[in-house]
């Protein structure tokens, strides 16, 4: 076993101060940011001592037409992109980015939907390293990582989105403004999916951008609906930001949720989906 030990959901910086030099944990700069600005100029400029970076619009996102902006990943394709990451198949994963876990969310999610369940995600994001950073490229050996399985229970598509029964609660990750419809700086059509409740990632965080405690976390998802056993289900823009509430409610204990990655930019592209406005009933 790895002199790590269990971890994950969330590492804490200190954590990784100490286990940060292992041969078996790899460390991926995820940040990506909405608004365009570059992720790897921001690796550029200063990351983590050994982290990896890996770009969320490259070969960890798919192609696939009509399937929002950020479809998944062919299975082949990201295997590849871990193993020149030297992510190795029995070796621990961290993630981090510096809003929170805004993306590394995206990758903790994709990783364990290919089978892969030791990643955590670094809690607080990169502000929470309390070393200093680097400016050199990480150089890795390629790993030996192998996408084992594809867990089909843990995502839906717009079909089964469309057919969810009377019971599952549907989140929508997206900013207050955007659920309402107030504002849509991205997707052709404003709104959100009837029935959503607004579940905004960023009050899943404390101001210092670490996630809230566990007990926390359990009152404001059972604010929203969500209790013991509840068939959830996340969405947001495209599939990113919508992780961040799945991993918010594994740190609360409420495991199970599944992604709906087409998300907004996928259902507001169909012609037969319905669109609702305004603030939730």
């Amino acid at each position: 076993m790895s002199k790590q030990g269990a971890f994950g959901p969330l590492v804490s910086g200190r954590w990784l101060a100490d286990y940060h030099e292992d041969e078996d944990l790899r460390i991926i700069d995820f940040r990506w940011y909405l608004d365009g600005r570059s992720g790897r100029s921001a690796y550029d400029a200063g990351h983590i001592p050994g982290a990896v970076f890996v770009d969320l619009d490259g070969g960890v996102t798919g192609q696939a037409p009509d399937s929002g902006r950020h479809p998944l990943p062919e299975r082949a394709a990201f295997e590849r992109e871990m193993r020149a990451a030297g992510v190795n198949r029995s070796g621990g994963v961290v993630v981090y980015d510096d809003m929170g876990g805004y993306s590394a969310g995206r990758l903790w999610w994709l990783l364990r939907y290919f089978g892969h369940d030791r990643v955590a995600v670094l809690d607080g994001g990169l502000q929470a390293w309390p070393g200093s950073l680097s400016a050199e490229p990480a150089v890795v050996t390629e790993g030996d990582f192998v996408a084992r399985q594809l867990r089909e229970a843990m995502r839906l598509d717009y079909d089964q989105v469309r057919g969810l029964p009377a019971g599952t609660v549907l989140l929508d990750a997206r900013a207050p403004e955007r659920y309402s419809g107030e504002v849509e700086p991205v997707d052709p059509v404003a709104g959100h999916i009837p029935g959503a409740r607004s579940a905004y990632y960023r009050d899943n965080l404390n101001p210092d951008m670490g996630f809230l405690p566990s007990d926390e976390l359990r009152r404001r998802f059972a604010a929203l609906g969500v209790a013991d056993g509840a068939d959830v289900v996340s969405y947001c823009g495209s599939g990113v930001t919508a992780c961040h509430n799945l991993l918010a409610l594994e740190v609360a204990g409420l495991p199970g949720g599944r992604l709906y990655p087409g998300s907004w930019s996928d259902w507001c592209c169909r012609p037969d989906a319905p669109v609702a406005s305004g603030k939730e009933a």
